[in-house]
């Protein structure tokens, strides 16, 4: 009986191990033509490899930049056979484990306080939610908009005056779990927002004439998982039916055009789009949030990693939206300004044909809703840390997008009645 109980116990712990990345590897092969495109595509089926982008491998296309992750036993054989076909590849990570703990490269000067230059677990970011709503009550207050499969209470931010009729900007962050940059800047821009207001001319008139909405945090239950067993977790933690693989890829799971990509309808897929359009808490929780308040939600903001990239509609069709012209004017200057900066470059342009096919995202369904000005950002870095991206950079990258918020804020503001 005691044995049985001991290797109970071991199994337990080792299944709740954390994940390690020692010596694992990150490429990079730029096919030249489809056959080259092909191979990786079947060296995907042979070896286990973690699309970084394009986040599958049926994305994968000739002269496109293919970044994915392979274990250090498989990076032998896949060396091999990249070379033996005469592609072109580099290693953007040798040792992913040691990157990976390299990135908290920022020290904490005051623990006490929130700290905007680095990477906050959820439990800092939800007191802090509370702490800003007490600090500001005059324009913060917290709305929950629902709960995740963990039960994990979804918080809004409601920046702004008291009026409910007045434009606002729905902007969410961390719909994927690894990408921690993501809620980074969700949590500078209600920080820079409130700081500045009676200070800066831009932010002042915005937040006199009108309310954003910020969900810091989107799929929470998968953040949390990012930080204690899988940093490289994507999707949220729901159980699927009849499947050992957890999760669903919230940013597939939108009532717009929905499964349509038949290769991807496996739940152990990091793009699997649920098992019915919206059948996840969070995805629901958000798609009733906005149409509750369709009325004075202008613009849709949502804010992924990594590529450096200001996309818009379509991203399941190649179609253009009907104002294609105005999203890109709004895109071209949005990514000029962001680049006044630090001279970053952004790609802009609509998703489909700027990246590659995404059915169900959030940034289609808004467009469909009837929301006009809907974009999606892909923030630091072009690959060199990807989902990894050190501390160190999280304050230039908030203050540079920061700027591009503002301009496309600003612009909603003079064009949308």
């Amino acid at each position: 009986m005691q044995f049985i109980l001991l290797v109970g116990l071991i199994a337990t712990t080792l299944a709740v191990a954390p994940v390690r990345f020692d010596r694992e590897k990150v490429f990079r092969v730029k096919p030249q033509d489809e056959n080259q495109a092909n191979i990786i595509k079947d060296l995907a089926k042979t070896n286990k490899l973690d699309f970084w982008y394009p986040d599958a491998s049926h994305h994968v296309a000739a002269n496109m930049t293919v970044d994915f992750r392979v274990s250090e036993k498989e990076s032998q054989s896949l060396q091999f056979a990249l070379d033996q076909n005469k592609m072109h590849y580099e290693i953007l990570i040798h040792d992913l484990q040691e990157v990976i703990e390299k990135q908290f490269d920022v020290k904490e000067n005051t623990p006490d306080r929130h700290s905007y230059a680095k990477y906050n677990t959820w439990d800092k970011i939800v007191a802090w939610t509370e702490k800003m709503m007490h600090k500001r009550p005059e324009m913060i207050s917290r709305i929950k908009i629902g709960t995740t499969v963990e039960d994990n209470p979804l918080y809004v931010l409601k920046i702004g005056k008291k009026d409910e009729r007045r434009k606002a900007i729905f902007m969410d962050c961390g719909i994927h779990a690894r990408e921690w940059i993501s809620p980074a800047f969700c949590q500078w821009f209600v920080y820079q927002a409130t700081k500045t207001y009676g200070k800066n001319k831009i932010m002042t008139k915005l937040l006199d004439r009108m309310n954003f909405y910020v969900l810091p945090v989107f799929n929470i239950d998968g953040y949390i998982w990012s930080w204690k067993k899988n940093r490289l977790w994507r999707k949220n933690r729901s159980k699927n039916q009849n499947f050992k693989c957890i999760g669903t890829d919230l940013n597939r799971n939108f009532n717009v055009s929905w499964n349509s990509s038949p290769t991807t309808q496996s739940p152990c897929e990091d793009t699997y789009p649920g098992p019915a359009p919206e059948s996840e808490k969070e995805t629901k929780a958000v798609t009733d949030f906005i149409q509750s308040h369709l009325k004075s939600i202008k613009a849709y903001i949502t804010v992924h990693s990594y590529s450096q990239l200001l996309l818009f509609p379509y991203g399941y069709t190649s179609k253009l939206p009907p104002n294609n012209e105005e999203l890109t004017k709004a895109a071209k200057i949005g990514t000029d300004v962001l680049s006044t900066r630090y001279e970053t470059r952004y790609i802009y342009g609509p998703t489909a044909s700027t990246i590659y096919k995404t059915p169900g995202s959030s940034l289609d369904w808004a467009y469909n809703l009837g929301i006009k000005h809907t974009f999606a950002f892909e923030l630091r870095d072009e690959g060199r840390f990807g989902f990894l991206l050190p501390e160190s950079r999280i304050k230039p990258t908030c203050k540079e997008t920061m700027l591009a918020v503002k301009f496309i804020a600003k612009y909603i503001l003079k064009h949308t009645s």
